[in-house]
Formats: C-alpha cells, sequence, structure tokens
C-alpha cells in the first residue's frame, strides 16, 4: 500500500505553493530581472546579461537552496533553469536542446509555464541539430551509472536529468513566478560519467583541477574518460551558446503586462 503519511507532506506543500498563486503573480514587477539558476560558473557567465540575473551554487542542491531562500523578496520577474545536463532518453546525443515541461523531483512533478516554454520553443527552433519539449527530471546526488540513468528514466519519463532544475521549480512555486528550463545534453543516456567528475568542481562551479590530477593519482580516472567528458561538454557548451545568442536580452522570456 502507498505510504500517506509521507505523502500528505507532499501534497501540503504543493497546495501551499499554489494557494498564492494567482496574488502573487499579479504582483510581479515587469521591470525586474529574468533569474537564470545555474550550477556550473560557465553556465552562470553564460545566462547573465541584458535583463537577466545568474545563480549558481556549483552543483550543490543543498547551497542552491540556501541561496534563493536568502531571496526575499525574490526580486525577479521569471525564472528559468539554464544549463547542460545528463542525457535519459536514449535518442538525445550530447548537444540536443530540451525545453522543459516540467521537472519531476521527490516531491513531485511541478510543471513549466505553458506561455513560456512555447516562446522559447519559438525562438530556438533550428539552433541546433534536435530541439524538443520534454520533462526533466531534478536530483540531488549526481546520477552517473548508465543504470541509474535507466531507471530514473523509467520512473520519470523525463528525458534529461539535472540537479538544479526541482531547485528552481520549487522557489518559483513558493513565489508564484512563471517557471522555465532550457538544458542541454552533455553526457548521454548510454554513457556513464567517470566517478570522479561529482567531486570536479570548486563551490563556485569552476573545474577544480586538484581534485582531477588527484582522481589520476588514486587511479579513479582515465585519460579516455576525461577526453570523451571533455568532447561531450565541448558539444554541449556550444550549443548552449548558440541557444543564448538566439534568445538574447532576458533569455527571450516575455516581460508581463502591466
Amino acid at each position: 500500500m502507498p505510504d500517506r503519511s509521507a505523502a500528505a507532506p507532499r501534497r501540503s506543500r504543493l497546495l501551499a505553493d499554489l494557494a498564492g498563486l494567482v496574488h502573487q503573480r499579479a504582483m510581479i514587477d515587469p521591470a525586474a530581472p529574468v533569474l537564470a539558476v545555474t550550477g556550473l560558473a560557465r553556465e552562470r557567465r553564460m545566462a547573465a546579461g541584458e535583463g537577466v540575473e545568474a545563480v549558481g551554487a556549483g552543483g550543490n542542491p543543498h547551497r542552491l537552496r540556501q541561496l534563493l531562500d536568502a531571496r526575499v523578496p525574490p526580486a525577479c520577474r521569471a525564472v528559468i533553469s539554464f544549463g547542460i545536463a545528463g542525457g535519459l532518453d536514449p535518442s538525445l546525443k550530447p548537444g540536443d536542446v530540451v525545453v522543459g515541461t516540467g521537472v519531476v523531483g521527490e516531491d513531485g512533478r511541478r510543471a513549466a509555464d505553458l506561455e513560456l516554454s512555447a516562446a522559447l520553443l519559438n525562438i530556438l527552433s533550428g539552433v541546433g541539430p534536435r530541439v524538443i519539449p520534454a520533462d526533466l527530471a531534478g536530483v540531488d546526488t549526481a546520477i552517473l551509472a548508465v543504470e541509474g540513468k535507466t531507471e530514473l528514466r523509467a520512473a520519470t519519463g523525463a528525458a534529461a536529468v539535472d540537479m538544479e532544475s526541482h531547485v528552481a521549480a520549487s522557489f518559483a512555486g513558493r513565489h508564484g513566478l512563471p517557471f522555465a528550463a532550457l538544458r542541454v545534453i552533455c553526457d548521454p543516456a548510454g554513457q556513464a560519467l567517470p566517478a570522479f567528475a561529482a567531486e570536479a568542481l570548486t563551490a563556485d562551479g569552476e573545474p577544480d583541477i586538484a581534485a582531477v590530477f588527484f582522481a589520476f593519482a588514486r587511479g579513479r580516472a582515465r585519460l579516455g574518460d576525461l577526453m570523451r567528458l571533455a568532447r561531450d561538454s565541448n558539444a554541449a557548451f556550444a550549443a548552449l551558446g548558440r541557444c543564448r545568442s538566439r534568445l538574447g536580452p532576458g533569455l527571450g522570456i516575455p516581460a508581463p503586462e502591466r
């Protein structure tokens, strides 16, 4: 039987998020920036620009929650999860673009704003080999193994996974803000990430070169793994850069009418 005692708090949180949605949505300042939620420092730098404030926490969802919780008031007009992701859909390759239709996490599924998603899809049409609308999975722990990706795909139906979208969607829901997500595939579903990848970042989301060298010294990393990861990462960031250029000010998210 389902654990109703565990499900009840999750339902209560979702209902609480919805309770003030209409009131809060009416108070959005159209002149406020779009908040781009990222993981890596490179993603954050890429997202920043006219009409955009970019934040990130180095791929640490707990620290990201603290950073977003400190934003009182939220001081933005919309929230977008922006960056690269791991593939769950076996048909997706490095550089393919996923515009989120929703985010599936431990608390259930949170839908993205349909209007914003449609706007992103329209702007990004033809920007790369493939641009699709699909759900994303949000996790607090990196999914490294192919088996883990396969299980997550079966459990969520999501096309890709990252460690920020569920945190960003929850923040947007609490404040009645429209939410969107744009993620580009880096490591495909049929390819495992090397174990050192989960530890090879500084707290600010920069590559931790010392951690990579330490992984090599301990035999936890191989040159072939690093070269493959670099190749896939280059493809993903090249596509993300094309998306960023196409989206322009405010990351392509239309401002609400006054």
